[in-house]
């Protein structure tokens, strides 16, 4: 029994090459790199633009492969959401964007799963906090505010299993 190869990058959503990182790592275990590129390409083609962490698991006995895609960065998710470069450097004086709170709800979504937090209200004030450091406000709001109102039950609607 041959013990499977696990080869974790970290690839632009959508955009992965035969190049490296990927090709010398897979090349050797004697794949399909072109198949496992497609695969990757596939599954993170909704991440256009973000670095995405991934893990290929190859069984180099049988050629099989099975490819695991993680999530980008909370930071990643709300600088991609308000479409801009990056967090704000002086996050007090300098705000670079402002989100709806449906597009706050749906970056907790994504990260859920990562998160600590046990609930979707909870992981979605987890995402208000990065706002906070990154400069972002939220319906124009400072999350801090925001973060409040969901403690308020203001926003529950949001967070009821549909």
């Amino acid at each position: 029994m041959v013990e499977k190869k696990t080869i974790d990058a970290l690839i632009s959503g959508g955009q992965a090459t035969a190049g490296p990182p990927l090709g010398p790592s897979l090349g050797p275990l004697g794949v399909n790199v072109v198949a496992i590129v497609n695969k990757i390409n596939e599954v993170t083609k909704d991440f256009a633009g973000m670095k995405v962490p991934v893990k290929i698991v190859v069984d180099p006995e049988t050629k099989e492969f099975e490819v695991t895609v993680g999530t980008p960065t909370t930071s990643a998710l709300i600088v991609s959401a308000l479409k801009i470069q990056k967090g704000s450097g002086s996050p007090k004086e300098e705000k670079v964007g402002d989100l709806t709170i449906q597009q706050v709800v749906d970056i907790a979504k994504k990260k859920q799963a990562e998160v600590l937090a046990k609930s979707l209200k909870l992981a979605t004030k987890e995402i208000l906090g990065s706002c906070v450091s990154m400069g972002v406000t939220v319906e124009n709001k400072d999350p801090r505010e925001v973060q409040k109102a969901i403690n308020e039950g203001t926003y529950d609607s949001l967070f009821e299993k549909g």
